[in-house]
């Protein structure tokens, strides 16, 4: 799976959620570099959210692949709710409520209209097991969004969702997971 690429908010360090925000032109630059980088690998399938950064990172892949990209609305971004366009400051200031408390349930809570990070998880995996039983022991590509990636890595690796944060990829960055 790869994380799509920059997008103006994720220079500005917004909340996206699944806002629909293109990629700018440090992200289309990115997709490219990355579509290159996966120019070696044989993909029998490419699965991307129907979010715009997402889908047109996927598109530079596509082009290379010479595959068609399937959307899905469940690999979308974790729905922030009405945190979505504000920076981390500004959450706290308007809802006196700091995400990085410790105190905090990380996998539980949500922003109000949001989800959390268990849903976003449950989804993903249903997603990916669904995606995998069209595809058995085949290589399929995943274009989505930084939290969904790190929900779904943490969920196919064991690791306690608490550590989500630790395993969100960088822009245009690559994961590799398999499924058992």
């Amino acid at each position: 799976m790869v994380r799509h690429g920059q997008t103006d908010w994720n220079r500005e360090g917004k909340f996206q959620g699944q806002t629909d925000i293109p990629l700018n032109a440090t992200g289309l630059q990115q997709a490219q570099a990355l579509a290159e980088k996966l120019a070696c690998q044989s993909f029998e399938a490419i699965f991307s959210s129907d979010l715009s950064r997402a889908y047109q990172t996927a598109e530079a892949i596509a082009a290379i692949a010479h595959l068609p990209i399937r959307q899905d609305a469940r690999l979308r971004e974790i729905c922030q709710g009405e945190w979505e366009g504000m920076n981390l400051f500004q959450v706290i200031e308007k809802y006196d409520v700091d995400v990085r408390s410790p105190d905090r349930d990380p996998v539980g809570s949500r922003a109000p209209g949001g989800e959390s990070l268990a849903e976003v998880a449950g989804r993903m995996v249903e997603a990916v097991r669904e995606i995998a039983s069209q595809y058995p022991d085949c290589k399929v590509l995943l274009v989505t969004h930084g939290m969904a990636c790190a929900c779904l890595y943490c969920a196919t690796q064991g690791i306690p969702l608490t550590d989500v944060h630790d395993y969100i990829p960088e822009n245009a960055t690559p994961v590799v997971i398999s499924l058992n």
